[in-house]
């Protein structure tokens, strides 16, 4: 009997045990009822965009390279693995509401990288608004400027600010006049499922080496460095996460990775890469999404306790044998299109052959270019530099197409420079493609037609450039050179500062878009030029 009444009583304890701890926990739950809960394994996915350069419509692709960057970079060389229509920002549309769709949108952040609305024919038309209106019906949340979102000027682009629904913004891009960074605020903080995620723009130290300064006079460009030195430790005491949307380029973005600590994650763009897997240096994740709307990047924060544990990448490659149109979309683009589709969609020649725009190598189309410069204009040698905009010309060519290779009013010029300004000028891009400090880089290599020459980066600056000619000759630093360029050159482009020395300047008022046009339009056919390899780039 003592011993049933133990187990009775051990039963009575057993059973009392729950309630008498069930009690304690609403009592704690009722004490701690204005007190913040931590914050345990929460998802919130960051879908960024960047270097779309006016590209709203779809694309061919090639095996090599369909747009500018993605076959010769150094860094980070990048080729599709398959031919096919890819990208459109219909298409893009598609795959943000389907994630917004799954993850939720309280979960979901959608970012630009900037150089965004210009370098195309319809963005030239409407100066920009047709990428904006584009942007609004995306519902972007925040969008950084890039060095080609100045194109139209600085007034143009403060207008089409305010057209956007989401704010633009460069915490390094200085409004002189008030001395504040343009467009008020250095940063913007999004709350997502309870989190301050705050995101730090920084734009392209090197813009005013990469337009017209005219369209940016009013503003100072300083260092995205010098800026998230600034502002980190104050959006420390305001963010959970802090992500940083740089326009500074892969290899600048590597820089700032290894100097500053405290950046969860870095949203690259400029260098149109796609880096994957991502990239961990130190704490902080790098990422980008190539270029020309063809990818949409999805980075989703892993969160524990309000602090970033990890992420999971996914690249939308926006094939259309895998993604649709959105109809709301393709409807704007349509009626955006109306009124300009026959000057857009002329058909100026066509090629049987695929004629692409490298970077940092020798380009094909630019090849094209400088050929009917040389010619038309009677000059030895014809210089443009090497820009990393564009996609691949492919059987039928239009109008819009040869507006996506030379989407900016540049004139032509012809002037006379010496053997040796070409020299330094040769050296220069040596020197853009390789500089001693990577914060310097700017610009590819300059594209040119009629002169023969090997660069070999392994070497020290100022001795890279070797075996120049000219007519097949041994270039003279002594001798004069008869020289056609466009007016970008001209102004110090890409620091070729040589141009601007020359003599007996011709400024034309022969915009070279137009007169492209007109030459392959008398083109029954465009061939692939015969005179690549007149250049050899050694890493």
């Amino acid at each position: 009997m003592k011993k049933m009444s133990q187990l009775k009583l051990s039963f009575l304890i057993l059973i009392s045990f729950p309630l008498l701890f069930n009690s304690c926990k609403t009592t704690n739950d009722t004490s701690t009822m204005n007190v913040e809960k931590p914050d345990l394994n929460k998802r919130v996915s960051v879908l960024h965009t960047n270097d779309i350069h006016g590209s709203y419509m779809p694309f061919q692709t090639t095996l090599d390279n369909a747009t500018a960057q993605t076959g010769d970079s150094i860094d980070n060389p990048m080729r599709f693995k398959k031919l096919g229509e890819i990208g459109g920002i219909a298409w893009m549309a598609t795959a943000v509401k389907s994630i917004r769709q799954q993850k939720g949108t309280e979960n979901v952040i959608l970012l630009d990288g900037g150089d965004t609305f210009s370098d195309d024919q319809l963005g030239n038309i409407t100066k920009g608004e047709a990428m904006i209106r584009m942007m609004n019906e995306l519902d972007y949340d925040l969008m950084v400027l890039g060095n080609h979102d100045f194109d139209y000027s600085l007034k143009r682009t403060r207008e089409l600010e305010k057209m956007a629904n989401f704010p633009m913004r460069a915490a390094n891009i200085i409004d002189q006049e008030t001395g504040n960074p343009i467009f008020r605020d250095p940063y913007k903080l999004f709350k997502r499922d309870g989190l301050n995620i705050g995101v730090l723009p920084v734009g392209y130290r090197n813009t005013p080496l990469t337009g017209n300064p005219k369209n940016i006079q009013g503003l100072k460009f300083t260092s995205g460095l010098e800026a998230i030195e600034k502002y980190l430790p104050e959006l420390k005491t305001k963010a959970d996460i802090i992500i940083l949307l740089s326009h500074e380029g892969m290899a600048v973005d590597k820089i700032i990775a290894e100097k500053i600590n405290g950046i969860d994650i870095i949203i690259g763009a400029h260098s149109h890469d796609v880096i994957e897997p991502p990239i961990k240096i130190n704490q902080t994740y790098l990422v980008q999404a190539l270029s020309d709307a063809a990818v949409l990047g999805e980075t989703e924060l892993l969160i524990t306790n309000k602090k970033l544990t990890g992420i999971n990448t996914q690249y939308h490659y926006l094939w259309h044998d895998k993604y649709t149109a959105d109809q709301n979309l393709e409807q704007l683009i349509q009626q955006l299109r109306e009124p300009h589709v026959v000057r857009l969609e002329e058909n100026i020649s066509r090629t049987d052959t695929v004629i692409g725009r490298q970077y940092k190598s020798e380009s094909p189309f630019d090849k094209v270019v400088t050929n009917i410069m040389k010619e038309e204009y009677n000059t030895d040698v014809a210089f443009l530099p090497g820009v990393g905009y564009g996609i691949s010309l492919k059987e039928d060519i239009t109008s819009e197409n040869i507006y996506k290779l030379l989407p900016h009013p540049a004139k032509i010029v012809t002037l006379q420079m010496t053997g040796s300004q070409i020299r330094k000028t040769l050296e220069q891009t040596a020197t853009n493609l390789k500089p001693e400090n990577k914060i310097e880089v700017v610009g590819g290599l300059i594209q040119s037609s009629g002169i023969h020459y090997h660069i070999d980066l392994s070497k020290p600056i100022g001795d890279r450039v070797s075996g120049i000619k000219i007519k097949n000759q041994p270039i003279v630093d002594s001798e004069i050179y008869n020289v056609s360029t466009h007016s970008g050159m001209l102004s110090g482009i890409h620091n070729y500062v040589e141009f601007a020395k020359g003599t007996n300047i011709h400024k034309t008022k022969v915009v070279l878009t137009e007169f492209i046009l007109e030459e392959f339009r008398e083109m029954t056919k465009i061939e692939y030029p015969e005179n690549m390899g007149e250049v050899t780039v050694v890493k």
